[in-house]
């Protein structure tokens, strides 16, 4: 089967199993009538777990990244002698592409994850300061009826 084919029946399979909607979704549910962004519609809501959570998430892939790194030992077999000159040339350029784009990528990851637990240092702290004016106002407050007759 080519690879036509192949991406044909794809189609017509995704067709068959996904009823009237067959765009893509990614890890979510179907959007609610009238679109929005969560699934049940609701406003976006943070706490100081899933914050620090994300940011040791994201220095987690980083160490997956860097298991997934390529092998020393299979950029050396790939050199001349073992490998054409031709070969070992394009090895090597790849090598230090993929080493470059890892480091790019790992200095991202944990930029983003700094960014991330200071979002949520900020957060918490903010949080904190608005919860002591609000238990200060209730704390110093006074009830004050009202007058006229309205209740």
């Amino acid at each position: 089967m080519s690879w036509d084919e192949d991406w044909a029946q794809l189609k017509a399979d995704a067709l068959a199993r996904g009823g009237p909607d067959t765009r893509m979704r990614l890890n979510q549910l179907a959007p609610a009538a009238g679109g929005g962004g969560g699934a049940d519609g609701g406003d976006l809501v943070a706490d100081a777990t899933s914050i620090d959570g994300n940011a040791h998430l994201l220095l987690e892939i980083a160490g997956v990244l860097y298991e997934g790194r390529m092998d020393g030992e299979n950029a050396t077999q790939a050199r001349s002698p073992r490998a054409h000159a031709d070969v070992a040339a394009s090895v090597t350029s790849f090598a230090r592409y993929a080493q470059d784009q890892y480091n790019d990528m790992v200095v991202l990851l944990a930029a983003l994850a700094g960014n991330v637990r200071s979002a949520g240092q900020t957060y918490t702290t903010y949080d904190q300061g608005v919860r002591a004016k609000l238990e200060e106002v209730l704390r110093q407050g006074t009830y004050t009826p009202p007058k006229g007759g309205f209740a």
